[in-house]
C-alpha cells in the first residue's frame, strides 16, 4: 500500500464518523497540585484596548506559569529514581548535571496513537469512587475491563476524579487517596503497556496521612520497566460513555531535558 493509499484510507475512515472523548483536565489558576510541585498560573499580561492598532486591531496574550507535573501530565523516565539510578541504569546524578536531563528526558516520550483500555475499577466494584486510601490490587485490575496488551495505554477508573473541584478532598493528605498498588503495577507492566493512567494526583495508592512519602508504583513501572504514568485523568466522561476499548491519542510537548509534560489525551471513538 502507498503512502497516499494509506493517508486516503485513514482520512476515509475519519469521514465515516468518529468522536473524540476528553481524557484530560482543564487548566485554571488555583486547580489541585501535588505540594511537590508548584502550581498552574495563568494572567493576561496584555489585554484588548491596552494597545490598539491604526487600523483599529487589538491583541491579548498571556503568561503561564507551571510545573511539569501539574493537571494532567505525563511522566518521562527522568522524574523517578531508585538507588541513584534512572531506568536502564543511567546513572541519577551524572544525567542531571548542567540542569535538564541529558538522557530520558520530556523530549523523549513519544508521540502515543494506539490501542487504550479503560479498567472501570470503580464501576467493577459497584460504586461511584473508591474510597480514600483504597488499594488497587491485580485482581481487581483483571476483573475491571478488557485485558491490555503489548503496546497498549491502560487507564485505571477509581473515580476519584470527581473530587476534583475539593482541592483538600482530592489531595487527601489528611485521608488518602486510592490507587494502584504494587500488585497491580507489577500486572500492567507483565502485560507490555506502554503507558498507564489514573484520575489521582499520583496513580498509585497513598495511604492516610502518608503523602507521597514513598512511591513504590512509580519505581516498578518508571524505574524497572519503563512505562510513562498519565496522571489527573479525568475519565468521568469515558465512564459514561461506556468506553472500554478506544483509540488513544497524546501528544507530550517536547521539553528537552524535562522530568514531565502537560498532555492532552484524548479517546477517539467510531
Amino acid at each position: 500500500m502507498t503512502t497516499a493509499t494509506s493517508t486516503r484510507a485513514l482520512l476515509d475512515a475519519i469521514a465515516g464518523g468518529v468522536r473524540t472523548v476528553e481524557l484530560g483536565q482543564p487548566l485554571f489558576t488555583g486547580m489541585p497540585c501535588s505540594p511537590n510541585h508548584p502550581g498552574f498560573r495563568m494572567t493576561l499580561i496584555r489585554r484588548h484596548g491596552d494597545m490598539v492598532r491604526p487600523d483599529g486591531g487589538s491583541a491579548s496574550n498571556e503568561m503561564i506559569v507551571t510545573g511539569g507535573h501539574v493537571g494532567t501530565h505525563v511522566d518521562a523516565l527522568s522524574h523517578v529514581s531508585h538507588e541513584g539510578c534512572l531506568h536502564g541504569g543511567v546513572d541519577a546524578m551524572e544525567a542531571q548535571v548542567g540542569g535538564v536531563h541529558r538522557e530520558h528526558g520530556a523530549e523523549t516520550i513519544p508521540p502515543m496513537i494506539t490501542r487504550g483500555v479503560l479498567l472501570d475499577v470503580a464501576a467493577a466494584r459497584g460504586v461511584d469512587s473508591l474510597a480514600p486510601g483504597e488499594a488497587v490490587t491485580a485482581e481487581d485490575l483483571a476483573a475491571a475491563g478488557p485485558e491490555p496488551g503489548a503496546g497498549d495505554v491502560a487507564l485505571v477508573r477509581t473515580g476519584w476524579a470527581r473530587h476534583f473541584g475539593d482541592a483538600a478532598t482530592y489531595l487527601g493528605q489528611a485521608d488518602g487517596v486510592p490507587g494502584v498498588d504494587e500488585s497491580g503495577a507489577r500486572w500492567l507492566a507483565e502485560r507490555g503497556v506502554v503507558a498507564v493512567g489514573g484520575d489521582t494526583t499520583a496513580f498509585e495508592c497513598i495511604p492516610p496521612g502518608a503523602g507521597h512519602r514513598v512511591l513504590p508504583v512509580h519505581r516498578v513501572l518508571l524505574v524497572e520497566h519503563g512505562i510513562h504514568i498519565v496522571e489527573h485523568l479525568a475519565l468521568e466522561d469515558a465512564h459514561d460513555a461506556g468506553l472500554t476499548e478506544f483509540l488513544f491519542v497524546m501528544a507530550p510537548l517536547r521539553i528537552v531535558g524535562g522530568t514531565g509534560s502537560p498532555v492532552r489525551p484524548v479517546a477517539v471513538v467510531a
